[in-house]
């Protein structure tokens, strides 16, 4: 069962530019950037309440957020639902027929366990499925 949404995951070509709107404008507070290779992004986390913005900004044309990038432009990329279960929630979706990008979780942002869900099954949005690290969300 999801336990809330994660966070909102938002593309953008220039994410010190990105990052400054957030801050400056929205007044958002950054708790974490890091560069995540096995998903081709660097990426930066902003508190909203209890929630996040992350702000994904591709380490090449040839990576998934590049992709979406080339093919759609800047904008929300995915949502996230956070899991205390990833595995146990995986194995729900499957059962529901629910088709899945990550058949097992890999990490994520601050070692979080992260799988996605594949667009056609989800109502035509990417979307994540997250059980954070202890140090967590």
């Amino acid at each position: 069962m999801f336990a809330r949404i994660d966070h909102i995951g938002i593309a953008v070509e220039d994410l010190d530019a990105a990052l400054a709107l957030y801050e400056r404008d929205y007044e958002m507070v950054l708790v974490h950037r890091e560069v995540v290779e096995e998903q081709g992004v660097e990426a930066v986390l902003l508190d909203v309440g209890e929630n996040h913005v992350e702000l994904l900004a591709p380490l090449g044309p040839d990576t998934p957020v590049g992709k979406f990038l080339a093919k759609r432009g800047p904008g929300i990329h995915h949502v996230a639902y956070q899991t205390t279960d990833i595995v146990a929630e995986l194995e729900r979706l499957t059962a529901a027929g629910v088709r899945l990008i990550d058949e097992t979780p890999r990490t994520g942002i601050r070692g979080s366990s992260v799988a996605f869900l594949h667009p056609k099954s989800s109502g035509g949005v990417l979307t994540e499925i997250v059980q954070p690290s202890h140090e967590g969300h």
